[in-house]
């Protein structure tokens, strides 16, 4: 990008198709450029350009703004249909669950990115065989395979969302990142929505409690039905029109919490040492070991993929690094405990899951931490590390893939 951008230099109408082509690598590689750029008169209008902020929020186009509103009516009204129909709420919400965000999400970016009638066409398909196969299993709340297939279903939507945001440049580990990154903000903007609801709610039921009026049946039973689906929605909005309300809050989240989690982990496995529990003989604390581990490597990717905006090194290279090789430790010790308890009481969906699971996030996290090496050291740059990361994400979809689809034939739907 940076030869490109020097060999562009003095042709305004190129410079532009390289930014719309890829925003963020290009006010990457612009940012390295200007110190030597400096004085010359387009270099500073891109300058200008990319480091203006506004304070003003944004509510985007008109059509734009109708299409989050309509999406998030749609998503409520899904969400109630176990109220509209009879249909059984144990029976809707875990199977369906995902459905009442991904699919609007993906509709979002889709309608955003302009797909092609092919990409879009695919990610259609997709949805509705997902729609429908979940909801074609037997009914047996009993069933591993059953709730392995609820469980997975999110990540499987969660993949063909990041297929509706890349777009056309599916291929680019950039704009993988970028994906990575967005995750991150959502969060955190779904965070301040939901924190903001709750103000909310607490204060309209009190307010209308001191007058006599007991509204928190009628409130959960439609504002907060219809309000939870949104906030994603809503959030991704706010996010895609005004990046500025969040891209300087995810960065510090994410140097703040590293260390932090760093610390914890490290005094967590010396605990356990004391503690008398052990994930080898005891099922549920093997299940949070693995719940730890995956909000760990989250926190690591994320955290890679805001600092990939930099363009220095910093201490934050080595935190990563040690948390990674932590991290290890911790899926090791998963690894031969789901080892373990599969050669003490024989296979059964649960284990192979988690084994399988685990083995993928071992490898994936040797990959990055001997790439994060290679940056702390010098030998590489923070966007191999990147690179490595997204590379490696289709594996996960194909396992994900494996584990919804094969499993409930593999094991006869126990």
């Amino acid at each position: 990008m940076k030869d490109e951008i020097l060999s562009h230099l003095n042709e305004p109408a190129q410079l532009e198709k390289l930014y719309r082509r890829d925003k963020a690598p290009f006010k990457r590689a612009f940012s390295a450029l200007y110190p030597e750029l400096q004085g010359n008169a387009l270099a500073e209008f891109w300058n200008e350009r990319l480091n203006y902020e506004t304070e003003e929020i944004s509510w985007g186009t008109r059509s734009e703004f109708l299409f989050v509103v309509i999406a998030a009516l749609l998503a409520g009204i899904v969400a109630k249909l176990p109220a509209i129909f009879p249909i059984s709420e144990e029976f809707f919400y875990p199977r369906n669950i995902s459905f009442l965000v991904f699919p609007f999400l993906a509709a979002y970016f889709a309608w955003k990115n302009k797909l092609s009638t092919g990409r879009l066409s695919f990610i259609s398909f997709v949805i509705v065989v997902c729609l429908l196969y979940i909801n074609s299993l037997p009914n047996n709340p009993q069933s591993d395979t059953l709730v392995l297939a609820c469980i997975h279903l999110p990540l499987l939507l969660w993949v063909i969302l990041g297929v509706a945001f890349t777009g056309d440049q599916l291929s680019n580990y950039t704009k993988r990142l970028s994906f990575l990154r967005f995750n991150g903000d959502l969060a955190v903007m779904c965070a301040l929505l939901v924190i903001a609801g709750v103000l909310m709610t607490g204060i309209t039921i009190g307010l209308f409690e001191l007058i006599g009026f007991k509204i928190e049946e009628f409130y959960f039973e439609y504002v907060v039905a219809f309000g939870l689906p949104a906030v994603p929605i809503v959030a991704t909005f706010l996010t895609q029109t005004n990046p500025q309300l969040v891209n300087k809050v995810s960065p510090v989240i994410a140097r703040i919490f590293s260390p932090l989690v760093l610390v914890m982990l490290v005094i967590y496995l010396g605990a356990i040492i004391f503690s008398g529990k052990d994930p080898y003989n005891d099922r549920e604390f093997l299940m949070l070991f693995n719940v730890l581990l995956i909000g760990v490597m989250a926190l690591i990717f994320f955290s890679v993929a805001e600092t990939s905006t930099k363009t220095k090194y910093n201490s934050g290279i080595w935190v990563l690094l040690l948390l990674s090789i932590v991290t290890v430790v911790v899926n090791s010790i998963a690894l031969s405990a789901i080892s373990f308890r599969i050669s003490e009481w024989g296979i059964t969906p649960n284990r192979v899951a988690v084994l399988g699971a685990n083995v993928l996030m071992l490898v994936h996290l040797l990959i990055v931490t001997v790439m994060l090496f290679k940056t702390a050291t010098k030998k590489a740059d923070i966007s191999e590390v990147g690179r490595a990361i997204t590379l490696y994400l289709p594996v996960y979809f194909i396992w994900t893939v494996i584990v919804v689809f094969l499993f409930p034939l593999l094991f006869g739907f126990k």
